[in-house]
This record gives structure tokens, C-alpha cells and sequence, in this order.
């Protein structure tokens, strides 16, 4: 038997040696690789939760701009605003020296119908029931005027006594809104001890919210009876005037001043905000300084209600055909797409804040905006920019920066997403065979318009931005 060579079985042992070394060091590359994803993936979702977290101290990590952040945005994987801006804000509320209210030039006096002829024989709809003379009418300014505005007798959204008492007293108002519980009171920060004095916080909720808020966070009650959360007084509405909550929000927001009818001055901000600013900052910023009485930013993206009502329908947030419909009674009405050429920088606003000094002509406005979301679609965005073009250079309208509208606010998550199946709606027979056709509102939608507007043609829209 022939011997094996010593050498042979060296060089077969390094061999091996090699490519178990060589084996292993690809495994190390491969695990170094796949643990150094799995790092940055991780700070990657800490960094996206932590702007949309609940918690203060969190969400405040994400007050400057973030790459990682501009480049999610258009994917819909951030809900981080894509630019702030500091705001040229006095720097003492103490200081600030509030004016006299402004004279009301051009309508005198504007009363509320309450009670439509209609009423006799159905029960009274809490937007009334206004024909398209009467809405024709409503965008006609006179000294004295008399529209409709939401609250017709006996048709819900009623308050407790208790409440209403306290409404009495608040001249400054800074409001918001929960419905269905899809939100908790976020505690404003940066609140001046005169700004404390000065304002009531006022937060609607229904019913529902308000079992959820007292099943998850501290509700005290005074020695009156009123419920409290922080620096917010708890203002219950009851008998909902709406089937979908997204409309039963629009009560506080945009009908403010019927709700609170003492107010001189508000803030509207949107339940899942926490107001970083002091809010008699913001009147002085926004109202007092140029002499405006209504102030909202400019949309982050788009200008154009069209553009808009495009972004509505591909993200599925109203039903299609029903959002076309809207805008074309708006185009065929004269209201062209927005161009530089156009007095207001944007037909479209960021609607989660608003501020306004309760003069007749911004009450007017506010009143004809509800009558419009009532009618149509409740995408508010979307008619916010037709009223504005009805009545021309009456109002005084701010439309100031996003940047500054991002540095107002945190955002907080809601606590559960909304969605109502009419949003998903392609056609007007899936609405009607579906029965997803509202009872109490947008029955403009489904009144026949005096103009057959079968052969027209929305105008082109040129999206500007991927997500919309």
C-alpha cells in the first residue's frame, strides 16, 4: 500500500483552512450587513414615530426639518409638514394692546332664518332647506341680510345648560372639536398667564367622544357641573344634526359664531393639534397687525379647487362623481382655476386652523361656507375659495405663509382612522344601490341643478404634487 505524502495532506488542510476562513468572512460581511439595515431601518421608524407620537416630549424631536422626512413625504409614510418657519410674532403678550373691534361697513346687520316653510310637513334639517334661488340670493351684499346658517329650530346640536351659561362670558375664544372619539384634547403649551385670563378653551365633543375621553384620560368637574380636561372646558353637543362625522365637525369649526355667539374673536384648531403659540400672539400676528378679520394659511400644495377636488377623488376621501359634480355647478358659476393673476394667493386653504374676528362680513362668510358644505360635499377645501370669489374684496382675508401655519402646531395621530364607505364610490348608482346616500346632508347633490351640466368639462388639472 503506497504511503500518502505528508506535503499533500498539508495542502489539503489548507486548503480547507482557506475556504472555511474565506466562508466565515463572507458570512461576517453578510450578518455585519444585514445588522447594520436592520440599525438604520430601526432609527428609521423611531424618527417616523416619534414626529407622530402622542407623547410631547416625542413629537417635539421633530420641530426642525428632517431629509428623511422630505423624502417620505411624498410617499404618504410622514405626516411631517415638509417646511416651518419661525414667526414674526410680538415678543410679550403682555404688551400687546388689543385695538377696538373693527365697524361693520358693509353689512350692517345679518339675522339667521331658522324655521324653512318646508318644515310643516318633514323634520326641520339642521342646514335648512335652501333652494338655489335662496342660495343665489345669500351671495347678494346688502346693509341687511338674512341667510341661512345652520341651527334651524328644533334640529339638533343642542348644548346643557350648564355649558351655556358658561359660553356667556368668552369674548376670546380659542375652540376645537372631537367626534365619533377619534381624538383626545392635546394641551396647548406657550399659553400666556394674561392669555389664560383672557380666553376660553373650548372643546366640542359628541357624546361618543366624550365617553372615550372620560375612559382614557382625567375629566374634572367644577362646582357648576362643567367638565374639564387641562385648560380646556368640555362643551357637549347633542342630536347630532349629521349621519357622517366629518360634517358634524364642520358645526364648531365653521359656525363658531353661532355656536358661540358672545365671541368677538376666534381660533379654530383641528382635535389632533396642540397649539404651540400663544394664542393672543396669533390674533396680533394675523388680524391685528395688517387689519385683517380672517386669517388661514395657503395649502401646502395645491392652489387650484380643481386641483384639489383631483387630490380628493384619487386619495378616496369623498365619492367621485359627487366631487365632480360640485365642482362643475362652481366652474359653470364662473370660478376659473387659480392663476397668479388672482387677488388671493390661494383659493385653497389649510383649513385645521382659522382665525377670525367675528365682524358681520366674516360672519356672512362663514354662514354661506357652511351653507355650501351643507349642500355639497363636506370638503370644506373645496368651497372655502368659491365663497371667497362670490363676495369679492368684502372680506379681509390673510392668507399667510404654510411655513408659519407648520410652526402653530404639533400634529398628533388620530386615536383610529375614519373612513366611510361612500369616500370609496365610483359611480352615482353604487351610492344609490349601496345606500350609502346621506339623509341630512349634501342633498344639493342630489337636487336638480337648474343647468343641465351633462356636457361639461371640468378645466385640465396639472397635479404638482405625487402624493396630492
Amino acid at each position: 500500500m503506497a504511503r500518502r505524502s505528508k506535503g499533500g495532506g498539508a495542502e489539503a488542510k489548507g486548503f480547507a483552512m482557506r475556504a472555511v476562513w474565506r466562508w466565515g468572512a463572507v458570512r461576517l460581511v453578510l450578518v455585519s450587513a444585514i445588522a447594520w439595515a436592520l440599525l438604520v431601518l430601526l432609527a428609521l421608524v423611531f424618527h417616523i414615530w416619534s414626529c407622530t407620537s402622542s407623547v410631547s416630549f416625542l413629537s417635539a424631536l421633530c420641530k426642525n426639518d428632517s431629509k428623511v422626512l422630505y423624502a417620505l413625504d411624498p410617499t404618504g409614510l410622514s405626516s411631517k409638514p415638509l417646511h416651518r418657519c419661525s414667526i414674526p410674532i410680538a415678543d410679550d403678550p403682555d404688551a400687546v394692546v388689543i385695538p377696538k373691534r373693527t365697524p361693520n361697513a358693509i353689512v350692517k346687520k345679518l339675522s339667521f332664518i331658522t324655521v324653512d316653510e318646508q318644515d310643516k310637513d318633514s323634520p326641520p334639517l339642521f342646514g335648512g332647506r335652501q333652494s338655489w334661488k335662496q342660495r343665489e340670493e345669500s351671495f347678494k351684499l346688502n346693509a341687511t341680510m338674512k341667510v341661512h346658517c345652520g341651527f334651524m329650530k328644533n334640529s339638533g346640536a343642542d348644548m346643557d345648560d350648564v355649558d351655556m351659561e358658561y359660553i356667556q362670558k368668552c369674548k376670546f375664544v380659542v375652540a376645537s372639536g372631537i367626534f365619533d372619539g377619534y381624538d383626545v384634547p392635546h394641551q396647548p403649551s406657550n399659553v400666556s398667564l394674561r392669555s389664560q385670563k383672557l380666553f376660553c378653551f373650548l372643546m366640542v365633543v359628541d357624546e361618543v367622544s366624550l365617553d372615550f375621553i372620560e375612559n382614557n384620560i382625567t375629566v374634572k368637574v367644577d362646582g357648576a357641573g362643567g367638565k374639564w380636561v387641562g385648560i380646556w372646558r368640555l362643551i357637549t353637543l347633542h342630536h347630532l344634526p349629521f349621519d357622517e362625522p366629518r360634517r358634524n365637525g364642520k358645526v364648531p369649526k365653521i359656525l363658531t359664531h353661532r355656536l358661540f355667539p358672545r365671541a368677538w374673536y376666534s381660533i379654530w384648531i383641528d382635535g389632533k393639534m396642540e397649539l404651540m403659540v400663544d394664542p393672543l400672539l396669533i390674533l396680533e400676528r394675523y388680524l391685528w397687525r395688517g387689519k385683517y378679520s380672517f386669517a388661514a394659511a395657503v395649502h401646502k400644495h395645491h392652489r387650484s379647487i380643481y386641483e384639489e377636488g383631483d387630490a380628493i377623488k384619487r386619495r378616496k376621501r369623498y365619492a367621485r362623481p359627487l366631487v365632480d359634480l360640485q365642482l362643475k355647478i362652481y366652474y359653470h358659476e364662473g370660478m376659473e382655476p387659480w392663476d397668479a393673476k388672482k387677488r388671493m394667493p390661494s383659493d385653497v386653504p389649510e383649513g385645521a386652523v382659522l382665525v377670525r374676528e367675528h365682524t358681520t362680513v366674516t360672519d356672512l362668510f362663514s354662514c354661506l361656507w357652511f351653507n355650501e358644505v351643507n349642500l355639497f360635499t363636506p370638503r370644506d377645501q373645496l368651497s372655502f375659495g368659491y365663497v371667497a370669489y362670490r363676495l369679492g374684496d368684502a372680506p379681509k382675508f390673510f392668507m399667510f405663509p404654510n411655513c408659519e401655519y407648520n410652526s402653530l402646531f404639533v400634529l398628533h395621530r388620530h386615536t383610529r382612522e375614519h373612513s366611510s364607505k361612500v369616500e370609496w364610490a365610483k359611480t352615482v348608482d353604487e351610492i344609490v344601490k349601496k345606500g350609502l346616500k346621506e339623509s341630512r346632508g349634501g342633498l344639493g347633490l342630489w337636487t336638480p341643478y337648474p343647468t343641465d351640466l351633462g356636457s361639461l368639462d371640468l378645466p385640465a388639472v396639472k397635479r404638482t404634487y405625487q402624493a396630492g
